[in-house]
């Protein structure tokens, strides 16, 4: 499903983000990449999104490769990725409804099966009594789990996260990680780096360490192939 193939990433100021990375992550698994400030998780989800480009090396998403991709096929590969955002990225101007119902609209989905579609994610993440609250009438917890029904409105095969608990407390943080969890069981292919170590060690999956823009570990916890 995602496989990168002796990646680097050299910036034109002559930062090098991403160093000689290899590693695969399977249809239907769940890996949490870790590493600290600056250790090159956020360009690597960066490369998926193709919002950078790997200076060498492949990176390919379900079959695809994206190093080849040219950049006016950009929005279609955004199509099969979700994505989550540390700071929600909500519009505060657009009702609960209206912000997850965005990539529906964007994707010229039907007026009549956009509503059940917006429904049906906000179900799953808890949220279906708040569809016509506003963004700044929630709670932080609440404002990432609309982000949440956003990102996966249209069921994508992959989903990726990008520090999302950073702005929670621990029990929102766990509460989070449980529905990514739950969609992992469905079948979503679930990428999310996290810097809380705790955090991901309680979740028992396989985790990628970053350090310097290199893979320096890659641990699966005994049970888990």
């Amino acid at each position: 499903m995602i496989r990168f193939d002796r990646v680097s990433k050299r910036y034109s100021s002559g930062t090098t983000a991403l160093q000689e990375l290899s590693f695969e992550i399977m249809r239907g698994e769940m890996v949490f990449l870790t590493g600290h400030s600056g250790a090159g998780k956020s360009t690597l989800l960066r490369l998926l999104l193709m919002l950078e480009r790997a200076t060498r090396g492949q990176v390919v998403l379900g079959g695809r490769n994206l190093t080849q991709t040219p950049d006016r096929q950009a929005p279609a590969v955004r199509q099969g990725l979700g994505m989550i955002f540390q700071d929600h990225k909500l519009l505060a101007d657009k009702t609960v409804f209206d912000n997850v119902a965005l990539p529906l609209v964007i994707a010229g989905v039907r007026y009549a099966d956009i509503g059940k579609r917006v429904r049906g994610a906000l179900k799953l993440v808890g949220l279906d009594d708040r569809e016509r609250s506003w963004p700044l009438e929630l709670s932080g917890g609440e404002q990432q789990r609309v982000g949440v029904a956003r990102a996966i409105v249209n069921m994508p095969p992959v989903l990726l996260a990008d520090e999302p608990t950073g702005n929670l407390d621990p029990e929102l943080s766990w509460d989070l990680f449980s529905l990514f969890k739950k969609l992992n069981d469905r079948g979503m292919t679930v990428l999310i780096a996290s810097h809380d170590l705790e955090l991901v060690r309680r979740m028992g999956r396989r985790v990628l360490v970053l350090s310097g823009g290199r893979l320096v570990d890659d641990v699966t916890p005994a049970g888990k192939s």
